[in-house]
């Protein structure tokens, strides 16, 4: 089965402008033209954010979708994998978002536009924890990629946390991933696109 439908979710404070959000959508549209690409601006919220996707691919196949997470993205995607029993992929995923946001509470801004602000709420961490399928099994095949030299999250933890999935650990590099046009083959590959 190929993929037909892709699904791409930003990380904390990013947006669909991101480097590797950008640069997905521009190799979908060069090299699968046929896909349909999805990359959502997601609320604030965990619970309003999967809530958004969740109507989003509400018919989109899920033996022919897949699912692509940066950071926090990552968290999600593996909520919308359970869900959706579609394949995905993890970018040096956020795999303790409900401790390791609970000191951005407060005022944010936003990373591509530090003008645009948002206000992370203290019961945002109870839906991450509500969101958290790290005690199910993977309900489809799953590739990590995280880097050694992510400056934002623990690539141990990672690594620990997706013992089935796939795993490409790249010596050094760091959160943002610069290098991710390097691995679109491998995640295209991956994921089958059509």
């Amino acid at each position: 089965m190929t993929t037909t439908h892709l699904l791409y979710l930003h990380g904390f404070r990013s947006s669909p402008q991101s480097a590797k959000a950008r640069q997905m959508a521009a190799h979908v549209a060069q090299h699968h033209p046929g896909v349909t690409f999805w990359c959502p601006q997601l609320p604030p919220s965990p619970r309003e954010a999967m809530a958004l996707v969740a109507q989003g691919v509400t018919t989109w196949p899920g033996a022919a979708m897949g699912v692509i997470g940066s950071s926090l993205g990552g968290f999600y995607a593996s909520w919308v994998a359970q869900h959706k029993g579609c394949p995905s992929v993890m970018l040096n995923p956020a795999v303790h978002p409900a401790r390791d946001l609970a000191r951005y509470i407060g005022e944010q801004t936003a990373w591509h536009d530090p003008a645009e602000r948002f206000y992370f709420r203290p019961e945002y961490i109870d839906e991450l924890r509500a969101l958290d399928t790290a005690c199910m099994p993977p309900a489809a095949p799953e590739l990590a990629i995280i880097a050694q030299g992510d400056e934002v999250l623990d690539w141990r933890e990672m690594v620990a946390r997706y013992p089935k999935a796939q795993q490409i650990v790249q010596e050094g590099g760091e959160h943002a991933l610069a290098n991710f046009s390097d691995y679109l083959p491998r995640v295209t590959a991956f994921l089958r696109l059509a």
